[in-house]
């Protein structure tokens, strides 16, 4: 039953920091930089990004400008923009697989640094709800009740996901103490309500478990 708990936790935490990346960057004149992410099919998944000026009281000159784009593995594009100093983009992932956010610096003589900030989100991290919540006037209760709803449903997404990965590699693991490998940060916090989610999952895992040992 611990091993089970600490196993939840373990998996809970992977699954939502896995949805969300945010960063900082430096890309050089001339050069390219594209950062990956492993979206599943149907997933909504949003991100924005913006360069950070090297003076706050001048408007960014052109060569901190970038170029843009947002495919998917296949070569298909989702986002496309250029000579821009901030952008975003949305769409729902009709391929399962990687997609590369990629940044293209321009020429520029002598050679400069252009820091950048994004923050691209996937699945549940995608909806805002306290911006919901001012908008619809949502009761307090009903929105965490959603917010929570939509976290356990990303997690069992997420299981299954991983359980069809297994089946296709033709391989079976089961969850004893000999081949888990628990790793909890002590500095990571999880919502109270997660507690709720921790009971719900535990279900799953003995589902999980019971479709290992058949």
């Amino acid at each position: 039953m611990i091993l089970r708990s600490v196993l939840v936790l373990v998996l809970l935490v992977g699954v939502l920091f896995r949805a969300s990346q945010s960063l900082r960057f430096d890309l050089q004149s001339g050069q390219t930089k594209c950062i990956a992410e492993d979206i599943k099919s149907n997933s909504m998944t949003v991100g924005k990004y913006h360069v950070v000026k090297p003076n706050e009281d001048h408007p960014l000159p052109d060569s901190h400008k970038l170029t843009v784009r947002v495919t998917s593995s296949y070569g298909n594009n989702f986002h496309s923009a250029e000579k821009v100093e901030n952008g975003q983009f949305a769409f729902t992932a009709t391929e399962q697989g990687d997609y590369m956010a990629c940044f293209w610096a321009p020429e520029h003589s002598p050679p400069i640094t252009v820091t950048v900030d994004f923050d691209w989100r996937t699945g549940v991290h995608t909806k805002d709800w306290t911006n919901v919540a001012k908008k619809g006037q949502v009761d307090a209760m009903e929105l965490e009740l959603k917010n929570l709803h939509d976290t356990i449903q990303s997690i069992h997404e997420e299981m299954f996901y991983l359980r069809e990965r297994r089946r296709n590699a033709g391989t079976e693991q089961s969850y004893n103490l000999q081949n888990v490998l628990v790793v909890v940060p002590l500095t990571v916090s999880l919502p109270i309500s997660s507690g709720i989610t921790i009971l719900a999952f535990e279900n799953f895992l003995r589902e999980e478990e019971a479709y290992l040992s058949s």
